[in-house]
């Protein structure tokens, strides 16, 4: 069964490869979804796959890329069902 999370990231994580880190993480665990830089200064987008999957997902968000600096992370089921594959959108 597959589910939709968005998430939106808080710390340090504009300019620290977020965005790029997220996806590779994303396309290897074969979630579908979508990431961005928010004007705010936090990362958010929408992830869409199986559970452990998911979970793996966010345990990264959790972490960040190595100069990440992650204060927060706010996961919410959604109603989207995202395109196929994972963007970073800008």
């Amino acid at each position: 069964m597959h589910a939709s999370y968005r998430f939106v990231v808080s710390g340090r994580v504009q300019g620290v490869f977020f965005r790029q880190s997220t996806r590779e993480h994303a396309e290897a665990l074969g979630l579908d979804g979508w990431v961005l830089n928010r004007s705010d200064g936090r990362v958010e987008g929408v992830a869409c796959g199986p559970a452990d999957a998911l979970e793996q997902l966010r345990n990264f968000l959790h972490r960040g890329p190595p100069n990440a600096r992650v204060d927060g992370v706010d996961w919410q089921p959604a109603d989207e069902t995202p395109a196929s594959g994972f963007r970073i959108r800008r």
